[in-house]
């Protein structure tokens, strides 16, 4: 079992579109300290990607420094520990990024998962549960689906806690 009793508290937070885990994820990082850090995953190749991003950027005031990390996350984990809490958010975007650039996810998902027992500051991810709709009708969608259901079970199993919300409402799957 990866979970560790340190200072470096981590929490992956999950739940469908739409179901308030961004901003369950944002209060929590900022009780945990201010200024925070936010590991932002998220790329705008279109227009309504960017309008997701502004409005995510909205919400964040001066008490937040952003790095962007589309592909790298471990190692923006391992370069910005040792101070400040972390989000990032989120583990699905990062995922899609990786994915559509043909890396090997599977090796960027091991590097992640060693990279979370290691840091000092607590850090939260943000990710979506997309396992439990229909079955997607093509197999890229599938192969995605899998892959973040993989992603999000191993990520879990690193994390001291796990949170679920649902219609804004949060619960506390794994306790710390």
């Amino acid at each position: 079992m990866l979970c560790h009793d340190r200072m470096g508290k981590s929490i992956l937070i999950t739940g469908g579109a739409r179901s308030g885990k961004s901003r369950l994820a944002e209060q929590k990082t900022l009780a945990l300290g201010r200024p925070a850090i936010y590991i932002a995953t998220a790329q705008a190749h279109d227009t309504e990607m960017a309008d997701r991003i502004a409005l995510h950027q909205s919400r964040r005031d001066a008490d937040w420094r952003t790095i962007e990390a589309p592909h790298d996350l471990p190692r923006a984990l391992r370069d910005s520990d040792g101070g400040a809490p972390r989000l990032v958010d989120c583990l699905t975007l990062w995922l899609t990024n990786l994915m559509l650039a043909e890396d090997d996810w599977r090796a960027a998902l091991d590097d992640l998962v060693n990279a979370i027992p290691e840091q000092t500051a607590p850090v939260i991810f943000v990710t979506n549960e997309v396992g439990a709709g229909i079955v997607p009708e093509n197999a890229l969608a599938r192969a995605f689906r899998d892959a973040a259901g993989l992603v999000n079970q191993h990520i879990a199993e690193a994390c001291d806690e796990l949170w679920f919300c649902v219609a804004g409402h949060p619960l506390k799957v794994k306790p710390a």
